[in-house]
């Protein structure tokens, strides 16, 4: 690879970047774990699939059509 390249300096510049950080380690560390924790573990519990749920196979459109529909200001 050349190493006056572009690419380069610019992996260069993020690798020394990352690779010199002290407290931003710590920082990147829990936003990851963060993410993770809101993605992989609150998701299916906070926003379940409603439709998949509750509707037919080919006739999801149907169905969000019908709940728009039917739906009154209560919530149901």
């Amino acid at each position: 690879m050349k190493k006056s390249g572009f690419f380069y300096r610019a992996f260069d510049l993020y690798y020394e970047g990352f690779k010199n950080m002290t407290l931003g380690k710590t920082l990147w560390t829990v936003i990851i774990i963060k993410l993770l924790i809101m993605f992989c573990f609150l998701k299916p519990f906070l926003f379940p699939n409603h439709i998949k749920q509750n509707a037919a196979k080919g006739q999801e459109d149907k169905f969000v059509a019908t709940e728009m529909l039917e739906r009154d200001g209560n919530g149901k």
